[in-house]
């Protein structure tokens, strides 16, 4: 009876209640869209930096990623050590050889850092190939090809197949020199890639740095870049002495605090746009509540318990949650589609940003995240009912004497 009589009370008063529900529904449905394209621009951010540089995870010498010395170096076979082999989080991984030196065409000259890598195995750790804007990753087989960053074609004024000269230290005392030939230009809208970075084969950088059979550090990517430190934890204790293995967390701690209080802003959101909703539903059924009083009044004089009619009210708010609950996880989720599918391009109005190590691209869309669904849904139904205690209770105190005279 409870059920039917609440259900039929939320109607007496169409207007009202489906400006109610109304209200419901856009915070609900506009919140989760919210969530789901903050989601969406700090996974952008995040994969900018590992999959376009670093990795999700990075096995190396102690202090490595800090000092960046050329002596600092592995043996390559630990590419393969078996306890990288048999972590099941890790999906693949790529040997990486590092220098710093001189590149020179001409009489233009630019400070550069040369990655060597293999190209098959870096394809899967980072993403740089979806970023191509000229030419052709480096081949293995290309043994002095290049890729270069589009920053630094535009200052030294480059196009495939010019010759460079580069100029570094080698690990017995050098000089070490040799030509390069630009096969590749990348854009990832991050300057510190585009004007500096250049990849070229593993074995070409061994033999002009004179580390043969030797690198610096082994990039992973995993199933659950979250997972990062998880995994580096277990990996410790099972790799030789004098390595460590670090998440992206460790190696870009502001990005890792970027993504903690992302946590906190969803609540903070979340609770500063459901109080608004709270007080709407609060004003509506105390409204309810008033223009009812010698009804509650007759119910209690006919035997109805205090407890029924506050039950009967909270009933009528968790019913009119429910159906804005339905309808604004319905509404959300059709947004949140449509922003993963197509998203907004704001290339024309702004550039991309670098912060905390990452690029906030000039697009907005959206990601399906189970959190952005849960937590506005939850939110809702609580808010609903505690904004629905203060007038049940009231209800449940009328004087049944008082409240049948009430016109």
């Amino acid at each position: 009876m409870l059920l039917s009589l609440a259900f039929r009370n939320l109607w007496r008063n169409r207007r009202r209640t489906l400006l109610t529900l109304s209200a419901m529904v856009v915070s609900a449905a506009l919140l989760i869209l919210a969530l789901g394209v903050f989601s969406g621009m700090f996974k952008d951010m995040l994969a900018s930096a590992t999959e376009q540089y670093y990795g999700h995870l990075v096995l190396a010498k102690p202090e490595y990623h800090l000092r960046r010395d050329l002596f600092a170096n592995l043996s390559v076979d630990i590419t393969n050590h078996p306890a990288l082999m048999n972590e099941p989080e890790i999906l693949a991984r790529s040997p990486r050889l590092r220098s710093f030196g001189l590149l020179s065409k001409q009489l233009s000259s630019q400070p550069v850092e040369l990655l060597g890598i293999i190209p098959e195995l870096e394809q899967q750790v980072t993403s740089l190939q979806n970023k191509i804007t000229a030419g052709d990753y480096p081949k293995l087989e290309d043994r002095n090809g290049a890729m270069i960053g589009q920053g630094l074609a535009k200052k030294m004024k480059l196009k495939l197949g010019d010759e460079l000269v580069f100029v570094t230290q080698a690990a017995d005392g050098s000089i070490g020199n040799d030509l390069l030939i630009v096969r590749g230009v990348f854009a990832t809208g991050d300057s510190r890639n585009d004007n500096n970075l250049v990849l070229v084969p593993l074995p070409w950088l061994q033999e002009v740095v004179v580390l043969p059979g030797r690198i610096h550090e082994v990039a992973m990517t995993l199933a659950n870049p979250m997972l990062a430190a998880e995994v580096a934890d277990r990996l410790t204790p099972h790799l030789p002495e004098n390595t460590e293995v670090l998440g992206w967390g460790d190696l870009l701690p502001e990005m890792r605090e970027v993504i903690a209080a992302y946590g906190v802003s969803r609540m903070i959101i979340v609770t500063i746009l459901y109080l608004a909703t709270g007080l709407g539903i609060l004003n509506t059924f105390f409204m309810s509540v008033m223009e009812r009083t010698r009804e509650f009044g007759i119910l209690m004089a006919q035997g109805m318990r205090p407890m029924a009619i506050r039950a009967l009210v909270l009933l009528e708010t968790l019913f009119l949650g429910g159906i804005a609950l339905a309808i604004g996880l319905f509404c959300g989720a059709l947004m949140t589609l449509y922003m993963q599918q197509i998203g907004i391009d704001l290339t024309s109005y702004i550039t991309p940003i670098t912060y905390a190590g990452g690029t906030i691209l000039p697009r907005l869309h959206a990601v399906f995240e189970v959190a952005n669904f849960l937590v506005p849904a939850g939110m809702l139904l609580l808010v609903s009912l505690v904004a629905g205690f203060l007038p049940a209770n009231r209800a449940a105190r009328l004087n049944p004497v008082v409240a049948v005279r009430e016109d």
